[in-house]
């Protein structure tokens, strides 16, 4: 299962982590969220299906808790 960090960024919108294979090899993603989520920040970890593959939008993608 392909997974993605998701979280709100300070433009109101969402920013999007994906790890590399190479990454997950030797981490978890809870890891890679912990190093690279900004502090204070809410995230969620969501299958790659979750997340809208057009971009055309992208500017009107929302977080929600």
């Amino acid at each position: 299962m392909t997974q993605r960090i998701i979280y709100p960024n300070d433009d109101g919108g969402v920013s999007i982590l994906i790890p590399t294979p190479e990454y997950l090899e030797t981490h978890t993603i809870e890891e890679l969220a912990a190093k690279d989520v900004p502090t204070g920040k809410e995230y969620k970890i969501v299958d790659i299906e979750d997340v809208p593959s057009d971009r055309t939008f992208r500017n009107a993608w929302e977080y929600t808790a």
